[in-house]
């Protein structure tokens, strides 16, 4: 998940608790104070009162634990009073990525129930359910899916984020959750990280003034009678603090900005959130100078409790507090000591329970901290009404579908849509298009919702999603077939730019882009698009060569360097991640009927555009400031401009030929993961759980190793032929790899040794694949412990792979029964370290 932020009472205690890696520098008296439009009611702070004298430490350790709605039971959930649940990227009910309505209601039924039943004497506290609606109600099937939000920082009209706010809130309580973590208001500074579109800006003047709208949406405004009511859900600022600034842009890293900078660029938006009234707030993942952020109390409890005035609850991001040192997912009083409320921890929580209760009975845990938290968490719930709200069901909205992705919600997205867009080029005046014209529509990208929406889509990273998976949406192609048809035009759609033989069109729009990615999976080395090989860029240069007008729309979840498809096109529109509406697109690339324009361009960008693809962190405000196009930058058809072809100076080398990764945290694009079997020998690994379809020889699921969900466990029942393997088109070649003494490296911890003879293989378009057997070597590991294997390149030649054309670099196929966790699929050179080659 995501993945990655004092108070009335107890606060001389509280100031006495031992430190947890707080950085040096934290000088509270600097940070701004805050005063919450939420003000202290005394009458629901006696009724949190009342209702923690009747708490045992049991239900009191039970209420800051949040578990995985997937790994936890309505049985558990009344024996261990546990105060809140979550869905992350990709958890549905039953494992169901098509769960209707009524399977997701069911489900919330279910833990509320448990949560209120007292027939065990205990006091009975609702449940919160938390989730990431991030760009809409993104985990269920045929919500209204909005731009990511570097499209709406493009887009600059604070107003527009607050009815995102309020549909989102609306569409969520249709499935019954009343918790939503977000809006992200982190501060993106290197174009590297693969969160980036989370970030409205990489200036904080947007996030600041977006963050209180999009909290306002989602929750309703204090004081005017709908503040978190039936139509509204809590909301979180996320994350805290400092994620957007790690150095080199690495997910979860470190951030050694200063105090000032820390406050005034990664800190921006918090001040306006809790102003606004803002209910919870996620402790980031990350470090500042060395102190990961679940363990800070200088920044967690000085900072935010104390000097800026919050009394809502504190988060964990998922594991987050593992990261502390001394921690683990099962055992973490630093993390609650420093300030943290809530542990989000997925599977450990039985663990975490345990070790908790016993810490507190211990007094490690100082009791007044405990009861803090305990209050906080007691505080949102009865200022979001859950004493009264009844079951999930019974709520307004609840179980509508005709209410989730209304005309009027997609009205909302396409007019985000449309606002986001940027136009970086526009020679000759080629835009707006006359729409009574044949028009080739091309690229990858055009026709595919999943591209169009990104990560954070249904699944966490995006990936495995199917036209099929967006009722009521529209691709980019759809909206150009509508209004070209409308027109008298005619339109073809060909991804690979095929021209038909009897008519060349008038104007060619190519829709290409990055393919879909979340947190750690998204991280790059340079800003280079498609640094291995750059197909879209021959696809350009073919349709300008047979002398086309070329319109391109880039789909992109950052700034690239892409001067060289900009030069090969004579129009160039940055359309982000538009969401579910890429008919948006059309309605400002298109005339009306009688000429005239229908929408003109109003993007501007957020982000500053690098000159090469070294220039990762390029930020408005740098000494050194020299951007290929500067933050704000963005044409009009009112204003045209021309625009000289650009230098095409990479800056950097140039990128080795074929992948050298091909499963980080994730399956690295375009390579995916499958599963097979006889029973269906072709299933794709989208969800935190796959199996072979219609029975159980072989179950894939994702895991934490390092961080969350980065490895997959698999097991095999034994029952017969099963395989996972990595697979992707086209074929690549890594010849020169395999010349040089490359090997396939992967990391591996087995936890039943296999049966049967257990194939390492790599293919080259079947037949053709070299396999050997690795069942000696991994029953030689010993069990539960990580070990790296290395197989050279040659030795799988040598087994009859073709290296010319790879296009599956891993697999794994037995009979026999076998379980064992992987990660980390790439290639390492011949000095990596021993290799194994089995005969």
């Amino acid at each position: 998940m995501k993945r990655h932020i004092l108070a009335v009472f107890g606060i001389l205690a509280l100031a006495v608790l031992p430190a947890a890696g707080d950085a040096p520098g934290v000088h509270p008296g600097d940070w701004p104070r805050v005063q919450s439009v939420v003000k202290t009611d005394p009458k629901v702070e006696e009724r949190v009162e009342a209702i923690l004298a009747r708490m045992t430490l049991e239900e009191k350790v039970g209420q800051v634990l949040q578990p995985d709605v997937r790994r936890v039971s309505p049985e558990e959930i009344t024996k261990y009073n546990i105060g809140s649940v979550l869905n992350g990227g990709g958890g549905f009910p039953n494992d169901d990525k098509h769960a209707s309505v009524q399977d997701w209601l069911a489900l919330a039924d279910a833990a509320y129930d448990a949560s209120v039943d007292t027939t065990d004497g205990g006091v009975g506290i609702p449940i919160l359910w938390g989730v990431d609606a991030v760009h809409g109600h993104n985990n269920v099937i045929g919500a209204t899916l909005f731009p990511h939000n570097i499209g709406l920082g493009a887009a600059n009209d604070s107003d527009l984020m607050r009815r995102i706010g309020e549909v989102t809130a609306e569409e969520m309580r249709v499935t019954g959750q009343d918790w939503n973590f977000g809006p992200t208001v982190a501060v993106p500074r290197d174009d590297r990280w693969g969160r980036t579109y989370e970030g409205y800006s990489e200036d904080p003047e947007i996030v600041a003034a977006y963050a209180p709208m999009m909290v306002l949406g989602l929750q309703g405004t204090p004081g005017g009678g709908n503040f978190l009511g039936s139509h509204h859900v809590i909301s979180t600022a996320k994350h805290f603090l400092g994620d957007g600034g790690t150095e080199g842009g690495v997910d979860q890293g470190d951030n050694l900005a200063s105090e000032k900078e820390l406050r005034e660029i990664h800190g921006a938006g918090y001040a306006p959130a809790l102003e606004a009234g803002v209910q919870s707030v996620m402790a980031s993942f990350n470090s500042w100078h060395g102190s990961k952020m679940h363990g800070n109390r200088g920044l967690l409890t000085d900072v935010l409790k104390g000097q800026m005035g919050f009394d809502g609850l504190v988060v964990g991001d998922w594991n987050g507090h593992a990261q502390v040192p001394g921690c683990t997912p099962g055992s973490c009083p630093a993390a609650l000591n420093a300030g943290l409320d809530m542990y989000m921890v997925p599977t450990d929580w039985k663990e975490l329970y345990e070790n908790t209760l016993a810490q507190a009975r211990a007094g490690e845990i100082p009791a007044p901290r405990l009861d803090d938290a305990v209050r906080r968490i007691l505080r949102v719930k009865i200022r979001a009404g859950l004493f009264e709200a009844g079951r999930p069901s019974s709520r307004p909205l609840a179980g509508d579908a005709s209410a989730l992705g209304t005309p009027e919600h997609r009205a909302v997205a396409r007019q985000a849509v449309r606002e986001s867009l940027v136009l970086l080029k526009n020679n000759g005046g080629l835009l707006p298009l006359a729409g009574a014209q044949h028009v080739l529509v091309a690229g990858d990208g055009a026709d595919d919702i999943g591209k169009q929406t990104g990560g954070w889509t249904l699944t966490w990273q995006g990936t495995g999603n199917a036209k099929s998976d967006f009722p009521g949406a529209s691709s980019i192609w759809d909206g150009i077939h509508g209004v070209v048809a409308a027109a008298g035009g005619t339109a073809v759609l060909s991804p690979d730019g095929d021209l038909d033989a009897g008519q060349k069109p008038d104007v060619a729009i190519v829709v290409f882009g990055e393919d879909p990615y979340a947190e750690g999976v998204g991280d790059r080395p340079t800003v280079d698009y498609q640094p291995g090989g750059k197909t879209d860029l021959e696809l350009l240069d073919k349709l300008k060569q047979a002398g086309i007008k070329v319109v391109s729309v880039f789909l992109t979840g950052r700034p690239l360097w892409v001067n060289p498809e900009i030069n090969a096109s004579d129009a160039f529109v940055v359309a982000w991640l538009p969401g579910s509406e890429g008919d948006g697109v059309a309605e400002v690339l298109f005339r009306k009927a009688d000429g005239s324009v229908n929408h003109d361009f109003k993007g501007r960008l957020s982000f500053s555009w690098p000159r090469t693809a070294a220039q990762a962190v390029v930020n408005r405000g740098d000494a050194d400031y020299d951007p290929q196009f500067a933050y704000g930058y963005g044409l009009t058809y009112a204003e045209p401009m021309e625009l000289a072809p650009l230098p095409e100076d990479r800056g950097i080398a140039a990128a080795p030929p074929g992948p050298s990764v091909y499963f980080d945290g994730g399956p690295v694009a375009p390579w995916r993961l499958f599963l097979g079997s006889p029973a269906n020998w072709l299933v794709e690994v989208t969800t935190a759980r796959t199996t072979t379809q219609g029975s159980e020889d072989l179950v894939v699921e994702s895991i934490d190793r390092r961080v969350q969900e980065d490895a997959r466990s698999a097991r095999w029942a034994g029952t017969g032929l099963a395989y996972v393997a990595l697979s992707a088109r086209p074929a690549v070649d890594i010849s020169s790899q395999s010349k040089e003494g490359f090997a396939l490296a992967f990391d591996v911890r087995v936890d039943e040794p296999p049966t049967a003879a257990v194939s390492l293989s790599m293919s080259c378009g079947m037949p053709c694949r070299g396999s050997v057997d690795l069942m000696p070597t991994l029953a030689e590991l010993p069990s539960g412990e990580w070990h790296t294997l290395r197989v050279p390149l040659s030795c799988l030649a040598a087994a009859g792979a073709d290296m010319t054309r790879i296009d599956s670099p891993f697999g794994l196929l037995t009979t026999g029964r076998l379980s064992l966790v992987f990660s980390d699929v790439r290639l390492v050179a011949a000095d990596d370290g021993p290799t194994v080659c089995p005969q």
